[in-house]
């Protein structure tokens, strides 16, 4: 008897993949929505609120060459599920546990844990089982609902704060509860699928770091995930300092947790259609074109604060787009940049220094926030902004030296 998955066209399968991920995501963005709440309850400087944010991606990296470098060797599918798992427990965790500092720091590692065995085994699951070639805008599809789990999470939290946080939390565990069982019981178990080559020992990066082509989409994306999840960590708290500036209140559509949300939910079309611009015009000078312009917004965003909220709101998600225009391009570079047996690995490191520059970033931003003169001060938070685009014009002035180089 067929599984679910082998009776659905590709497009479907596309759909049931990125439906899985949406619910799995569900507690990504619970913590940061809450962050203001929560850096008063217990108390917080903003240099261990960013810690809080930044353990999440502890918790991815200590998980990632377990969970997705297993995916050569084991039945991906059971991996989704334990993550799943993990995810709940981190919800659950902090819904019935945490009261400071220490406990959050714990449960927000499990919670990136989950994701660490759900985002990349994910589209594992999805290269494995397209029927043919997987097409970049597949993979597009699939990065850039990312944005969209991020965007629930966010409303989720937001429109049950008023209840208390804990049930925000309690709720961002259902999502992984449903996604876990919803992928096990609809593929097949099989291995992975794809080469005859042995797999490489779980922690052997080598092979992917002799590879200079998939190198290269992996340290771009280390430098966009900088850019990308030091927003997200900070934006909701960041909504809510120029809210307080305006001394506008907001409601459920309004408030900062709310204008956090939307701001994202733009993200996976920015994705979509930067990968179609760099099928059409060339990856790297979409890439190198969504750097600049997100490296150049970072230095404005922060200096806005005072600006009435639309336009706060505006400028930044100009800003987000850019940050978000090459996603798409750089994960789908390096899957097709990858060696055959070898994806597993190549998926494993490319999340190991993504989510290993998503762990350091909210932990400067909050550092330079408080350097700067705290969260009171727009010179502060103009000042964290920057701190995340620098990686970005960096790698866009190497882009363009090495250019002027070879030319002579």
């Amino acid at each position: 008897m067929k599984t679910l998955v082998e009776r659905l066209s590709p497009s479907r399968l596309v759909l049931l993949i990125c439906t899985a991920e949406i619910l799995s995501m569900t507690g990504f963005a619970t913590y940061p929505a809450l962050l203001p709440r929560l850096r008063a309850a217990w108390d917080l400087s903003n240099s261990e609120a960013g810690l809080i944010s930044g353990t999440f991606f502890v918790g991815y990296m200590l998980a990632t060459p377990f969970l997705v470098g297993l995916t050569d060797r084991i039945d991906t599918r059971r991996i989704y599920l334990l993550a799943t798992l993990l995810a709940c427990a981190g919800s659950l965790g902090f819904a019935l546990f945490a009261q400071g500092l220490r406990s959050a720091v714990f449960f927000q590692i499990l919670v990136g844990a989950g994701l660490a065995g759900t985002y990349m085994p994910g589209l594992r699951l999805l290269t494995d089982h397209f029927r043919g070639a997987v097409p970049s805008r597949g993979v597009a599809f699939y990065t850039a609902t990312f944005g969209l789990g991020t965007t629930g999470s966010l409303l989720l939290a937001g429109a049950l704060e008023p209840v208390g946080w804990q049930w925000a939390f309690s709720a961002s565990a259902v999502g992984p509860f449903i996604a876990g069982p919803l992928i096990f019981f609809s593929f097949p178990a099989r291995p992975p699928q794809g080469s005859d080559a042995p797999p490489v020992p779980v922690f052997d990066f080598r092979p992917v770091l002799r590879n200079r082509e998939a190198m290269g989409y992996i340290l771009g994306y280390a430098a966009h995930c900088w850019e990308l999840f030091g927003l997200r960590s900070w934006l909701p708290a960041f909504f809510a300092f120029s809210l307080g500036l305006s001394l506008t209140e907001g409601g459920f559509w309004f408030g900062a947790a709310s204008l956090a949300a939307w701001v994202n939910l733009l993200g996976p079309l920015a994705s979509i259609f930067g990968n179609e611009a760099a099928v059409k015009r060339g990856r790297r000078r979409l890439i190198l074109s969504a750097m600049t312009g997100s490296g150049l917004l970072a230095c404005l965003v922060g200096f806005s604060a005072p600006l009435p909220i639309i336009l706060v709101f505006i400028l930044t998600t100009l800003y987000f787009l850019c940050v978000m225009g090459d996603s798409a391009a750089l994960t789908a570079g390096m899957v097709a940049a990858s060696e055959p047996g070898r994806k597993g690995a190549a998926m494993a490191l490319h999340s190991l220094m993504g989510f290993g520059a998503g762990f350091l970033a909210p932990l400067a931003f909050g550092s330079v926030l408080d350097a700067a003169g705290g969260n009171e001060s727009v010179t502060a938070w103009g000042l964290a902004f920057a701190a995340l685009g620098v990686w970005s014009l960096v790698a866009v002035g190497l882009a363009l030296l090495r250019k002027i180089t070879s030319a002579r």
